[in-house]
């Protein structure tokens, strides 16, 4: 994520934030998430970015974006087994398990990588512009989205390419009038997608086919949509703000926001849970707010559940039962880690 918005801004945010004050009282048997393990990262610094896991394998990957690394943890122990140390600046991170493939984007001079997921070793390049960052696999197309550019990178616009996670061959580029980018969804069998354009408070709708603008959607009263996920089955698209700190709800179908809610501070990352229809938001400041779908417009805040400051990015992995959180050392001092979650039972 972008250096401005590191954690010299944490205690401002933390001011702001009235998540804590009105967070619904838990006991361990009633709470959304239980903590089931913590494994410390001594000796990192600055930030953790995004996460993803190898089911069959067993594995779970981090991309250690200021240690330049990505680290490889067991998947059921939490326990640390590996780091790699290809990268210069990894954020997102995609595998593939037909063929046995990852992909880190990477906006540093080693450049977005292919590796073979055994090896590790490098085994092709994604030629894009520099800055590469967020992005998203859509499954049934075999097509991965990346954002490139922004100010980070010293350039005025930013990208959306559309590649071939397994040559790097890219079929297509948008160019977005804004210098920071961030989160893309997909539509899985629809025609949209949807990017965070944060510097401008909105979301673009693009058509994937295309790659042309349908639709701005604005958001009212909040700036730097940083965080996004797709609940596509009801057609709802949830977007989390840093300033300030809210969880928007949009109908996909009009572009229209139907619940805005205050969200933890500090977020770099927003999870939907299909199977118990909750929605996972990790704040930096130490919480993890966890909001119940009553149904598609309504929804209510269940817990704020304790986390450790810095848990603000991670992935949930529904086929074991699981959230997963990095813990960024950022500016506080302390080193990094990663906590485990357990989600309940669906009764």
């Amino acid at each position: 994520m972008p250096k401005r918005l590191h954690f010299a801004i944490l205690a401002a945010l933390l001011a702001l934030s009235s998540t804590a004050a009105h967070a619904t009282a838990i006991t361990a048997a009633t709470a959304p998430l239980q903590l089931i393990g913590r494994t410390e990262l001594p000796g990192y610094s600055g930030d953790f970015d995004h996460m993803a896991a190898d089911i069959r394998g067993n594995r779970l990957f981090m991309a250690a974006e200021d240690h330049g690394t990505l680290e490889v943890f067991n998947l059921t122990s939490g326990t640390h087994e590996r780091t790699l140390t290809t990268f210069g600046t990894p954020h997102g991170i995609l595998f593939l398990p037909d063929a046995n493939r990852l992909i880190v984007s990477d906006s540093g001079k080693a450049g977005t990588v292919i590796l073979d997921a055994t090896t590790y070793k490098v085994i092709g390049h994604i030629k894009l512009a520099a800055g590469a960052d967020s992005m998203t696999y859509d499954a049934p197309d075999h097509r991965l989205y990346i954002v490139t550019g922004g100010s980070d990178v010293g350039m005025k616009d930013c990208f959306l390419n559309e590649v071939d996670p397994l040559t790097g061959h890219v079929y297509a580029q948008h160019r977005f009038d804004s210098d920071h980018t961030e989160a893309v969804a997909v539509e899985p069998h629809g025609r949209r997608l949807f990017v965070n354009i944060a510097d401008h408070d909105y979301v673009a709708v693009l058509d994937k086919v295309t790659l042309k603008e349908l639709a701005r959607w604005p958001l009212s009263g909040a700036r730097l949509n940083l965080s996004m996920t797709l609940d596509a089955r009801d057609h709802r698209l949830f977007i989390v703000t840093r300033n300030p700190s809210k969880l928007f709800v949009l109908d996909t179908r009009t572009g229209k926001t139907v619940a805005v809610m205050d969200a933890p501070a500090i977020v770099d990352g927003v999870f939907y849970d299909s199977t118990r229809k909750r929605i996972y938001v990790p704040g930096g400041i130490g919480v993890v707010g966890v909001y119940q779908q009553l149904d598609p417009d309504h929804y209510r805040l269940l817990a704020d559940v304790p986390s450790a400051r810095g848990a603000k990015s991670g992935v949930l992995v529904p086929e074991i039962n699981r959230l997963f959180l990095a813990v960024s050392p950022g500016a506080q001092g302390h080193d990094g880690a990663m906590l485990r979650y357990a989600l309940p039972p669906v009764r």
